[in-house]
Order: structure tokens, then C-alpha cells, then sequence
């Protein structure tokens, strides 16, 4: 068998793998069933895990900057894939003091880390859940699943963050907006950092929820092909790829 023949057949499951069951997307919304919405929710190009990077540092530092192009890898049912180009892009300092929300910390923070995220002093990042917020499979997902969704307008690109802990975050909701704004960007090739025109924090049960807003006016576009949503929060370091071509939904880009 020719070497040309021999890669052909392997790269024809690594494709597969890639790609994923996503039953959902050739059907119509009103036919998605509960496992679909979940999937859209949980697992889809607009809902990904992330597990950030925990920094120690107490104190603020200066943090380098940082493009699209650190390498970085992907989980696939326990399979590891490094693709060159995606992810890995920490940062080092910024961290902020313990929550101090009336009742004890932040719902979901350290009197009740309803996300599992541990205790204080555990030393382990808590998983966090990210979504394309403002894209219409998981506006629609929400509704289906009746879940509590965040009010959003149609002049933002909306990116939230959900699960997390309150320790992570600064005193009140209202200062944590403000310091979070600083610290988040979407990163093109070859283009400026988007920066978030505004933040919201929701403290929930379950752990708090970020909402970050850019708007449309600085618009994303098929040419971009991949963008990266950097972001700290407290301690708590992470960067996450989006892939523009797989954003699709009944043929129309949904951002």
C-alpha cells in the first residue's frame, strides 16, 4: 500500500473523531430532543470545558502578550490530540482577594461550592463552562431546556462563563464586573483584540456566571476562521478556541 493511500486511511477516523455526533444540527429546533439540547448546551462549537490554570500569585504582575499562536491540544474520549496553534495561552498574575458576598461569599463560592469546586485550599482549578452566549442554537437550547438564560440585546457578541466559585471573585458583583472587564479579549490572527464593553455577574447557586459583551460594530467574520476568548478571573487563567467554520446552523453563521 503507497504511503499516500496509507495516510488517506488514517486520517479518515481522526476526521470522524474530530468531528463528533451532532445529530442536532440537521434538524430543525422544535425537533431537537432532550439529548440534543443537552449537547448544544454541553458540547457543541458553541459550548465548551475549560480547566483553567490556577496561579498562586496573590499579587498583580505584569502580564506578556500573547497571540493565537501557542500550541495547545484537545480531549477526545480520553484520546489526546495536540494541535499546533490552539489553547495553551496562560497568563501569570492579576489574582484578586476572597469573595465576600452577604451570608458568607458568593452563592456557589466557598459556604457552598455548588459547582464542586472544592474547598479554599484545595490547589485545584474548578472546570468552568463556556458559551457562545449570543448565538441562536443556544439561545434556542436555553428556552427548550427552561433554563434561567441571561437578558442579552442583538448590538453584542455575548461570551458567559458559568460555575464559578465566589472565592474566585472580588467582594461585591458590581467591582467584579469592573476588574473583569480588563482582563478578557478575543483574539484574532492578525487583528486588534476585541475588548468586552461591559461585564455582568450573576451570583447563582450553582456558582456564579460571567457574561462578557463585545459589540457587533467590530464584526466577526468567515475570514477569521478561529478566535480565542482570553480571560481571567481571580486566579483563575484560561484561554479557549473557537473554530468559525463549524459555528453553522441551517446554513447561516450563528455568533
Amino acid at each position: 500500500m503507497s504511503v499516500n493511500r496509507l495516510l488517506f486511511y488514517f486520517w479518515i477516523p481522526a476526521v470522524v473523531l474530530l468531528a463528533g455526533p451532532q445529530p442536532w444540527k440537521d434538524k430543525a429546533i422544535a425537533d431537537w430532543t432532550g439529548e440534543d439540547t443537552q449537547l448544544v448546551l454541553t458540547d457543541s462549537p458553541w459550548s465548551k470545558s475549560v480547566q483553567p490554570t490556577l496561579d498562586g500569585s496573590a499579587s498583580s504582575g505584569r502580564r506578556p502578550s500573547r497571540g493565537l499562536g501557542h500550541g495547545g491540544g484537545i480531549n477526545l474520549g480520553g484520546i489526546g490530540i495536540g494541535l499546533p496553534g490552539i489553547g495553551g495561552m496562560g497568563r501569570r498574575g492579576g489574582g484578586y482577594p476572597g469573595g465576600g458576598y452577604p451570608g458568607g461569599g458568593y452563592p456557589g463560592g466557598p459556604s457552598g461550592d455548588g459547582n464542586g469546586g472544592g474547598p479554599p485550599d484545595s490547589g485545584q482549578a474548578p472546570v468552568l463552562h463556556l458559551r457562545w452566549e449570543s448565538a441562536l442554537p443556544v439561545r434556542a437550547a436555553e428556552l427548550k431546556a427552561r433554563e434561567d438564560a441571561p437578558t442579552l440585546d442583538e448590538n453584542h457578541y455575548a461570551i458567559a462563563v458559568y460555575g464559578v466559585p465566589g472565592r474566585f471573585l472580588p467582594d461585591t458583583p458590581e467591582r467584579a464586573a469592573k476588574e473583569l472587564k480588563k482582563l478578557a479579549a478575543i483574539k484574532r490572527d492578525g487583528k486588534p483584540d476585541l475588548k468586552p464593553s461591559s461585564v455582568e455577574v450573576i451570583p447563582r447557586n450553582d456558582g456564579t456566571v460571567v457574561v462578557y459583551l463585545f459589540p457587533r460594530t467590530r464584526e466577526i467574520t468567515r475570514r477569521d476562521k478561529r478566535v480565542a476568548f482570553d480571560a481571567e478571573i481571580g486566579r483563575l487563567r484560561f484561554s479557549q478556541s473557537f473554530f468559525i467554520d463549524d459555528m453553522v446552523f441551517q446554513g447561516k453563521m450563528e455568533l
